[in-house]
């Protein structure tokens, strides 16, 4: 894209488009403007618009000063109010063109698209209108595109986050079921059966160590009384 998109149409600055001459003020505000004095150039046109607040070229040429000035809201704010009381051709077209330079440089792409076809539809022979169109048409198709992929990317994440949720509410589900049962199992299962053969045994083994333990503790009463004889002794 050439440069150019972003040309405004500043017709006031030679031209008498109302048929009147410039007042002083607005001629100073033409001379800053021109030296790239934008700040006095603005003082100037409001001084101009104080003085007769109808004033289109002041308000026009403040617009774009504006703009220059890296305040593209107040700039579209400005021309918005006096573009349905411009005459002419030209100058009316300028002002749509304007408006939506404006409105590109907020990103306001839909808005610049809706300005340059109002600019078209008074002049459509003006190429330079017709390539900024293409332009910001070009910025909203991709605004537009990259707003579905984030529409559809938040509705997948969502989806996915639902899927999750069901799924792991399912293995809980299975989970718990698996540990009732496993629970159910346990309760279930008869207590295993002793047969006589291995009662015997196991009574058997009990008298063993009872016996054991009589004839350990007989040993220590023996040895005791041994030790008490010794002391005793002397």
């Amino acid at each position: 894209m050439r440069g150019t998109f972003l040309t405004l149409l500043f017709v006031f600055l030679f031209s008498s488009v109302w048929g009147q001459a410039d007042r002083w003020k607005v001629r100073e505000g033409n001379r800053s403007y021109e030296k790239g004095k934008y700040q006095e150039a603005e003082l100037e046109y409001r001084r101009a618009l104080e003085k007769n607040p109808k004033s289109m070229k002041a308000a026009y040429n403040l617009s774009n000063t504006l703009y220059r000035m890296n305040n593209a809201a107040e700039a579209e704010k400005m021309m918005t109010q006096v573009v349905d009381s411009i005459d002419g051709k030209e100058a009316r077209s300028g002002s749509y063109h304007n408006i939506g330079n404006f409105n590109l440089a907020q990103k306001k792409y839909q808005e610049a698209v809706d300005a340059y076809k109002n600019a078209l539809r008074i002049n459509p022979d003006d190429m330079e209108t017709k390539s900024n169109l293409a332009y910001a048409q070009k910025l909203l198709d991709n605004q537009n595109k990259n707003q579905n992929k984030d529409q559809n990317k938040n509705q997948n994440k969502d989806q996915n986050k639902d899927q999750n949720k069901d799924q792991n509410k399912d293995q809980n589900k299975d989970q718990n079921k698996d540990q009732n049962k496993d629970k159910n199992k346990d309760q279930q299962q008869p207590p295993p059966q002793i047969t006589p053969q291995a009662a015997d045994q196991m009574l058997q083994a009990i008298q063993n160590k009872e016996k054991e333990t009589q004839d350990k503790v007989k040993k220590e009463k023996a040895k005791i009384l041994q030790t008490r004889q010794k002391e005793k002794n002397w």
